[in-house]
Parts: structure tokens; sequence; C-alpha cells
């Protein structure tokens, strides 16, 4: 898959394309289904598909300080794009002027001009140009003018529920990490750095990795989960762990930290990106008047993450 850093970077002699056109945060299962049929419109056509996404994302642009919990980091999601057959990605550095183009202005300059558009695939809810002026029909009429179609893909539903990176969010946000799973068809995932703690959980004989998440990352609500961890990317080892999200009550913490206990790990993880999936929520968090229940505690969950884990 090409990548392109902006549209102005596309090669010059790059012929007629099929484009779709998002945030694409999480890559969820409509976005898959999106994505999917611009795939398949382009091989049938003989053309290149192009997914065309943005950095930063728009709304911190147009409302500084409402940036959204983000799903999928810049890496992940061009990683989860490529797994789908996509032949180029262009990834359009959202500024403040690219945000005053005009919806007329957007479709020429972008999509006639640079990726020479034959056709458009979006969702039936799309929405482009200076304050998102633009529709799905606006876009079909100019489509008739420069020479491209335009094809709605449905928006992907499940028992009336459709899929939305906010919805995701809001599961992620309230601890509900299946229900995340079932829209993002694979379980959400929190990467960063293991960085050292209070070494607290050494003391009590469960040593954790606490993990340095990215600015915005979708942290799950506090609480503990099972989860695998894995070292050093997508073809790295994968190891069962139980996971705590929270302050540590029980030592009076006021630091929100995420920290894994690996199952049966001895090693050192220090200094090494990891990456949580995360599989079911096990409990809350809680405060204890003492060490031993606590400690009980832990001996539970990292059964039941055993019994879930396989």
């Amino acid at each position: 898959m090409q990548r392109w850093r902006g549209f102005e970077t596309i090669p010059s002699g790059w012929g007629r394309s099929v484009v779709t056109i998002g945030v694409f945060d999480g890559v969820h299962r409509g976005h898959q289904a999106i994505i999917g049929h611009a795939v398949k419109r382009a091989r049938d056509s003989g053309l290149q598909s192009v997914v065309m996404t943005f950095d930063p994302h728009p709304a911190e642009v147009v409302r500084p300080g409402s940036h959204p919990a983000v799903l999928t980091e810049p890496v992940r999601k061009a990683a989860l794009i490529e797994a789908l057959g996509v032949d180029a990605l262009c990834v359009v550095p959202f500024t403040p002027a690219f945000s005053q183009l005009t919806p007329n202005e957007f479709v020429h300059d972008v999509l006639v001009e640079s990726l020479h558009t034959a056709a458009v695939v979006v969702g039936d809810n799309f929405r482009f140009g200076h304050r998102a002026a633009g529709d799905v029909e606006l876009l079909e009429s100019l489509g008739r003018t420069f020479g491209f179609t335009v094809e709605d893909a449905p928006l992907v539903a499940e028992d009336g529920l459709v899929f939305s990176s906010t919805y995701i969010r809001s599961c992620v946000d309230a601890g509900d990490v299946r229900a995340a799973a079932a829209a993002l068809g694979r379980p959400h995932r929190l990467a960063g750095v293991v960085v050292r703690g209070d070494q607290r959980g050494r003391e009590l004989g469960y040593p954790t990795a606490n993990l340095m998440t990215h600015r915005y990352a979708a942290v799950p609500a506090d609480g503990i989960y099972a989860a695998w961890l894995t070292r050093g990317g997508e073809s790295g080892a994968r190891l069962p762990a139980s996971v705590s999200i929270g302050t540590n009550p029980t030592f009076s913490g006021r630091e929100r930290r995420v920290e894994a206990y690996v199952l049966d790990f001895s090693g050192d993880l220090y200094g090494e990106r990891v990456s949580l999936d995360f599989v079911a929520h096990l409990r809350e968090q809680r405060k204890y008047d003492a060490i031993e229940p606590l400690v009980a505690q832990i001996e539970a969950d990292v059964a039941e993450t055993r019994v879930l884990l396989g």
C-alpha cells in the first residue's frame, strides 16, 4: 500500500481511482464495509483504491479542546486499512486552512485535480467542506459536473444498533469491552510504553507492567480486566494478563494508571512498547481495609483471567 502525507504528495502520474473518505477511527465493522466496498469497486473497474483520512482529528481543529478519545493510533489505523486490500492511503493534515475549503473547492482541488477520482464511496451520513456544509446529495451533484460517480454505502447495524466510533468510545468509556469488540470486529487495543511505577505489585507478589499511553488514548473505565498483552508488534509474543485501571484506592492513589500483571511471566518489560487487547471486564475497582483481602482478590482475578483466556 502506498502512503502519502497530504494530497500535494500524490504522484503526478497517479491514474483514476475509487476514493473513500473519513476519519475511520477504530476501523470498525462499519468502516470495514465502506472500505471493502471501495476496494471491490476499484478492482472490478481496473482502478486503484484510495482511503483518505485526516490528522489530527478534525474536531480538535474546528473546536480546540474537543479531541475525542482515540480508538486507533495512526500507525495501527494504517495497518488495519492496509489489511483490507487498499492500494493507497492519503493522510491529509487537517489544518485551519484546509477546514476552510468549501465543498466545491474540496471536490475540485482534492478529488478531481489530485486523485483523478472516478468514483467516491461514502456512508449515507457523510459530510464535507467548511462547516460540514456538503452532504451526499451535493457530492452527487458535483460528481455529475466533474465526471465521477458517488456510491452511498449503507451503515452497518446489528439489532437496530448502528456501529460508529462514537458508540464504541462510549462502550470503552463504560468498561463494556465485549460490546466494543463486537462493533470493532476485534478486541479494543490500548498501546503504550512500560514505565516504572510504585513497585507495590512486586511487593504483593504480583508485579505489574505500568503503561504510559497516548494522550488521547481511549482507556477503558476503572476496573479489572482480562486481556492479551502483545510484545514487539503484531508478530510478537501474546501473553495473558490481568489488568487494573484506576487510582489504586487501597493505597489512596491519585494518578490514574493502567497496570498489567502478566501471568506466568518473570522477565523485564521496562522500556518496551506493548499493547493490551481487552477481552472481558471482571469487576469494578474496590478499596480494601487491609493487604490480605486485596491479595486474595488479586489471586481470584488472576484465576478468572486464566479461565477466560484459556
